[in-house]
């Protein structure tokens, strides 16, 4: 226990001194980024979207030479969508097509935007469902097999954002984007398949992902796990913890990144409390550890907590449901800051970190990790996952009672999910969400939709609909039985096509320090 707290005074030592180093340079300008591409896919002509940003057109662009398919126009605005552009207009192919984009070497956010809409001018034979394709960029595979429709109706979304994050190798002068639809026979509704796409976005960044090297955080194997410098990412989860939704306008960095409200994944009636921070904390970053592009103000100046009461808080656990593809490692990033007084010293407040029901992280002690109040900090943690569909990611946190902290409580005010892509595949690809019963079960016209997202209720009429639901609930009692075993599982054997961290592992790279 003794030499547990020297080391805690150590590490608050050492971050106070980094810290006040850092503060005389925290007067500088946030960084501008430039390089930025945005090709409003089927557009003839140049438009700006609601966050002022300022799309060309695919019809003379020079990313889209000779470029094929036809330019198609949405016959119905959704009210949800947050700007007619891009939108508004599609690129549809019937055969493979590349955009090809310059850029230079580093990483790129690549944002690919969907709109499963009807299209007037293609004719009745181009359903929604036939949009079945598949998007390749920088040697890897995005999507394959992807019906936006589906996954539109699935999430609950008028439109659909694709976010991954690419590493352009060294030499490299371009960044091909290929759209391809699936051959005859794939997965569908129809004879034949067609790719769309209504918007791509370039935005080059720093590496945000390989540094700090993340702890491995099920199986009880080794820790850190570095990661492979050629890592391709996909943006599952971008959550302001306690906080409103932040859009892509009011990002830091000018990297024009969505964070989403982390309420609709909360798990059960167990909210937890919500506030900001207080009139007199300001939040200070500590670069270039937590640089100012590491999340906006926004997302640390908000938190969500356990709540007051103490016995309350030790008999259950504040935990966040997030669906994920199976058989994928996942790169999770906490962001944490201490907003509120009296919260100021070390082992006032200490937790534990659960991921899918692994320790990630004991002794959670955010002054201890970042330094004072005020102060931001994130950490990072790897988790693998097994088995094919789709599956829950959990993330718990409980109080950790083992320092004898003065407050027994929890606290997070920020979350990222990242899905790693597969290196003996080359792919991140991952299979279309199923559609709820709810919506299965209901007739869905976007006419009719009046918020962003979209909650369709499905009403039960007699003894035959009464006896459908006692099916259904027998069916989901088998189906959380078994994906439980596989989340069992999970601790025990990697991911297919991904070994341990070790020196014979697709994530181990002896070059990194």
């Amino acid at each position: 226990m003794a030499g547990s707290t020297l080391f805690r005074w150590l590490f608050l030592l050492l971050a106070i001194v980094s810290l006040a180093a850092a503060d005389s340079g925290s007067g500088e300008a946030e960084t501008t980024v430039p390089g930025q591409i945005r090709l409003s896919c089927g557009a003839s002509a140049s438009a700006t979207d609601g966050d002022g940003r300022a799309w060309d057109g695919d019809a003379v662009s020079t990313f889209a030479p000779s470029v094929t398919g036809v330019a198609a126009d949405a016959s119905y605005q959704d009210p949800s969508l947050p700007s007619p552009v891009p939108y508004m207009t599609a690129r549809v192919f019937s055969s493979s097509y590349t955009y090809s984009f310059p850029v230079k070497p580093g990483r790129v956010f690549l944002r690919l935007y969907f709109y499963p809409s009807a299209y007037g001018n293609l004719g009745a034979a181009a359903a929604a469902a036939d949009a079945l394709f598949g998007v390749t960029a920088g040697g890897i595979t995005l999507l394959r097999d992807f019906n936006a429709s589906q996954t539109a109706l699935a999430v609950g979304y008028a439109y659909i954002v694709r976010e991954f994050s690419l590493n352009v190798s060294s030499g490299a002068t371009s960044l091909n984007v290929t759209f391809a639809p699936s051959p005859r026979g794939a997965p569908g509704h129809g004879s034949h398949h067609y790719a769309f796409v209504n918007g791509i976005e370039v935005v080059p960044t720093p590496d945000m992902f390989t540094t700090p090297v993340p702890a491995f955080a099920n199986g009880g194997r080794p820790n850190p796990m570095p990661l492979r410098a050629d890592t391709a990412f996909q943006t599952m989860y971008r959550l302001n913890v306690g906080g409103e939704a932040i859009t892509p306008r009011d990002d830091a960095g000018g990297f024009y990144r969505t964070w989403d409200n982390d309420a609709p994944y909360i798990f059960g009636a167990a909210f937890g409390v919500t506030f900001a921070k207080d009139s007199n904390v300001s939040v200070r970053y500590n670069p270039p550890s937590v640089p100012k592009y590491a999340a906006p103000e926004d997302v640390y100046a908000t938190a969500r907590s356990m709540g007051p009461n103490a016995q309350i808080n030790l008999n259950y656990n504040l935990t966040w449901i997030l669906p994920v593809d199976a058989g994928f490692y996942y790169l999770l990033r906490f962001h944490f800051c201490e907003i509120q007084y009296p919260i100021t010293k070390v082992n006032q407040r200490s937790f534990f970190i659960y991921i899918n029901n692994q320790t990630a992280q004991s002794q959670m002690d955010v002054i201890v990790w970042s330094g004072g109040i005020g102060r931001a900090v994130y950490t990072d943690y790897l988790v693998v996952t097994v088995g094919s569909g789709q599956m829950d990611l959990l993330v718990a946190l409980h109080p950790d009672l083992s320092s004898r902290p003065e407050y027994f409580d929890a606290i997070l005010n920020g979350l990222e999910v990242f899905k790693l892509h597969k290196y003996g595949t080359h792919s991140l690809a991952g299979p279309n969400p199923p559609i709820p019963l709810k919506q299965v079960f209901s007739t869905v016209d976007g006419s009719r939709s009046e918020s962003r997202k979209k909650s369709v209720v499905c009403a039960a009429v007699g003894g035959v609909a009464a006896g459908c639901f006692l099916a259904v609930l027998v069916a989901f009692a088998v189906a959380w039985a078994v994906r439980r075993r596989q989340r069992k599982a999970a601790a025990e054997k990697p991911a297919d096509g991904l070994l341990g961290p070790t020196k014979g592992s697709a994530l181990y790279d002896p070059v990194q320090k």
